[in-house]
């Protein structure tokens, strides 16, 4: 169900067009891997059987030894072939053997002492090998692929040493990093699980930045095709990050302090962030700030690109931050329980006035009436009026009449001469334009 779940991803994040681009220096196992591709994932998978027909005749021919078998780029299936997995997941594939970057070793690139010329769909002119690589290398990636897959080896499958391909390789990922096209680095080796395999794919994947899996090319197995669909998941660019901050930060404003600093934080944080692969030293990035507790990785959709992050800030932040918006220092639980109370009963007896001191407010005068738990009720009396009788009932209670009223006042202090009162004046002036409260205090 997992396996599945990829192959719908991708086919999502690549709009249900899946075409792949091999590329890579020459005898590395480019055509090999395609032809175990399609035998693998595609032909089982293509309803049509004149079209599964037609992919079967047009699979890559493979060989041992230096000689190079790919010498024009080609298109497998030639139109693009669809593949139906279940009823949920159907995408186009296609796949785009390319002419490699020549490698020292490696034979067929020249006829007699004359460069091989090489026929392309991009030119009506045959081209130079070296040529060819280059070009073909671009126009794939850049105008016929959705995703890219470089196949590079340790030198255990052909017989030429692993630092004939160094300088082809080079080539080739500094140009799929030029066109930002998701890819990733297949290497191909004849005991991919050894220790000397291992070692080389981590050193590449310091190098060049990227995913590097090694495989055995002529023995792929279907897993192995799920897992390299899943890593170039991963290198897909990231559409979005969601961090989820503590819902009582979320309500504070963004000028507030410490919701402007954890902003600032996670945007410094975010800068080298560009794929999903990223994403996990995002999160470390995300921890380094001092107000951080702990942050997870909560979730990633592959096939939108969304990452959710969840963020906990240290808890004496909380009580911080409450006791600076309450204007009470708050410590604990407790403390703040015993504050809610105040504050509630505060809120009680404000909501009694509110009403009045708005009236004061827009006509100088209101009134706070008395509640109908402060309402005194006298017993009833029975009343006699002439010949007629009846009931008395009479009621008390407290009531506030506020009134606005505006306070002048005026002090006119003799100081002495006109010159020491016009000097007390400038000198009064420039400190109420420094700082006006200091008026109050003169």
């Amino acid at each position: 169900m997992e396996s599945f779940n990829i192959y719908k991803d991708i086919a999502e994040r690549t709009n249900g067009d899946i075409y792949i681009g091999v590329v890579g220096p020459v005898r590395t196992g480019k055509s090999t891997f395609i032809k175990r591709f399609m035998d693998l994932f595609v032909i089982p998978h293509i309803e049509n059987d004149f079209v599964k027909e037609r992919a079967q005749d047009e699979l890559p021919q493979s060989s041992d030894g230096t000689t190079i078998m790919t010498t024009e780029p080609k298109f497998i299936p030639n139109e693009s072939a669809m593949v139906t997995l279940n009823e949920d997941i159907s995408f186009k594939i296609r796949m785009i053997d390319c002419v490699g970057y020549v490698v020292k070793g490696a034979n067929g690139h020249y006829e007699g002492e004359n460069p091989r010329m090489v026929h392309t769909p991009w030119s009506e002119e045959d081209m130079p090998f070296e040529k060819a690589a280059e070009m073909g290398t671009y126009k794939v990636i850049s105008e016929h692929s959705t995703i890219g897959i470089v196949v590079t080896t340790d030198g255990s499958i052909t017989g030429i040493p692993r630092e004939s391909y160094e300088e082809a390789e080079e080539k080739t990922i500094s140009q799929l990093k030029a066109i930002n096209k998701p890819f990733v680095i297949l290497l191909n080796s004849r005991t991919p699980y050894s220790e000397g395999a291992q070692n080389l794919a981590n050193k590449l994947a310091e190098k060049y930045g990227t995913c590097v899996i090694p495989i055995n090319c002529l023995q792929l197995k279907r897993e192995d095709i799920t897992n390299i669909l899943e890593k170039i998941l991963y290198e897909f660019p990231i559409q979005e990050i969601r961090i989820n901050f503590p819902k009582w930060l979320e309500s504070m404003e963004n000028s507030y302090w410490l919701k402007k600093s954890m902003i600032e934080h996670i945007k410094s944080s975010s800068e080298k962030v560009f794929k999903i692969s990223d994403v996990k030293n995002a999160v470390e990035a995300y921890s380094g700030s001092e107000h951080v507790k702990k942050t997870y990785l909560n979730s990633i959709n592959l096939a939108a690109g969304i990452a959710n992050i969840d963020l906990s800030l240290l808890d004496e932040l909380f009580y911080r931050v409450i006791s600076e918006t309450a204007g009470v220092e708050i410590n604990s639980d407790a403390e703040l329980i015993n504050t809610l109370k105040k504050l509630a009963l505060t809120k009680e007896q404000y909501e009694k006035v509110s009403y009045a001191l708005s009236e004061v407010e827009q006509k100088g005068y209101g009134v706070v009436i008395p509640r109908l738990d402060e309402l005194i009720l006298d017993d009833p009396q029975v009343i006699r009026q002439g010949n007629k009788y009846g009931v008395k009932l009479k009621a008390r209670g407290p009531s506030l009449h506020i009134i606005k009223a505006n306070i002048e006042t005026e002090i006119s202090p003799i100081v002495g001469t006109q010159e020491q009162s016009e000097d007390l004046l400038n000198y009064l002036t420039s400190e109420v334009e420094r700082d006006p409260s200091k008026i109050w205090q003169s």
